[in-house]
């Protein structure tokens, strides 16, 4: 089969994802299973004479350059989010089908608490979870209300750009990595000098990126980005732990004075198809403010579990109330479900 018929099969049966991999059959995630397309094992010369055919040549060097290449491309009218990468000396490529739609914050389930988060003129909001839990979806859900509901001007940092956002009543910018700005730590630095109102980073990958989120969310802006992380205390840990034993005092008290939320998510099989997020969300008020800068993160889940009259919401009611209204069955509540002893998910 054509490389380009392995995206339009892809397209055609609604799946998340497509594994290419040389010495591999091909395969496709649709909701939370992955199935093989074909029985044929993919040839590593083919794959790279078609993949040259789609990469311009200055793409194809940072590949071969760099071992690993991300980007985004259009086949048959939709989107992709493309990564290349060897295995075993072999090429592969997975590949994320991205909506053309806009995403609807009402289908994406949020509640109120997520809505007025998209009101917040200043702070740290971080997305957390595993890869494909719908991260981007719902940062791009939340750009969405802020285009829409106020007049500012909104940067994007992204490695690719996956949404395409079209102005409305804000001004957007979108920098891809690679192709507008070198890195993440860079383009959010310069940033602060080009009049941001929001500032949405893909992810904060490294100190650099961290530091600058930092910093952006003191002086004055709404930044949102993302980190893998299952919890919103082990995003905490995370981000203290980046910095030398010297700063993270420092650290501690730079977050508990701008991080306004920390949502984590999880994708789970409704039970008459497709997928649902189960979201943990944690506002940052006077009790957990106290508890990072006294770096007591460990008790957080407890404030979590106590504060609804907040907002905030533990991971496993949100997965009960997926239950209680039918969207999940009860054998999917059971198993994703954390294990409040060892903070375990299981799948």
């Amino acid at each position: 089969m054509p490389l380009r018929d392995y995206f339009k099969f892809a397209i055609e049966r609604h799946a998340s994802d497509l594994h290419l991999v040389a010495g591999a059959k091909p395969a496709i995630r649709v909701e939370t299973r992955l199935e093989n397309i074909e029985e044929e094992i993919l040839d590593n010369d083919r794959l790279i004479t078609e993949l040259q055919d789609v990469l311009d040549p200055n793409m194809w060097h940072r590949f071969t350059e760099n071992k690993e290449l991300d980007f985004s491309y259009e086949f048959f009218g939709k989107r992709f989010r493309i990564n290349l990468h060897y295995q075993s000396g072999k090429v592969a490529l997975s590949a994320r089908l991205i909506s053309n739609l806009s995403p609807d914050p009402a289908q994406l389930g949020f509640n109120e608490t997520m809505n007025n988060l998209t009101k917040l003129r200043d702070g740290l909001i971080i997305l957390t979870g595993p890869s494909g839990c719908g991260k981007s979806t719902t940062l791009a859900a939340m750009i969405n209300i802020i285009n829409k509901s106020r007049n500012g001007h909104i940067i994007t940092i992204e490695d690719p750009i996956e949404y395409v956002f079209e102005n409305d009543k804000c001004l957007i910018e979108q920098r891809e990595i690679g192709s507008d700005t070198l890195n993440f730590a860079d383009a959010l630095k310069y940033s602060l000098r080009q009049d941001p109102n929001v500032i949405m980073v893909g992810e904060m990958r490294d100190l650099e990126t961290i530091a600058a989120a930092l910093t952006a969310a003191e002086t004055g802006h709404l930044v949102l980005s993302t980190l893998h992380t299952a919890s919103a205390s082990d995003s905490i840990l995370r981000i203290v732990d980046m910095f030398p034993a010297h700063q993270q005092p420092q650290v501690l008290n730079q977050l508990s004075a701008c991080l306004r939320a920390i949502v984590t998510q999880q994708l789970l099989p409704r039970a008459n198809g497709g997928l649902v997020a189960a979201r943990e969300i944690l506002v940052n008020n006077g009790a957990v403010a106290n508890l990072i800068r006294r770096n007591q993160i460990s008790q957080i889940m407890s404030i979590i579990e106590t504060s609804g009259k907040d907002g905030m919401m533990p991971m496993n009611k949100s997965i009960e109330q997926l239950q209680e209204q039918g969207i999940i069955s009860f054998e999917t509540a059971a198993s994703r479900k954390r294990n409040l002893e060892t903070q375990a998910t299981y799948y």
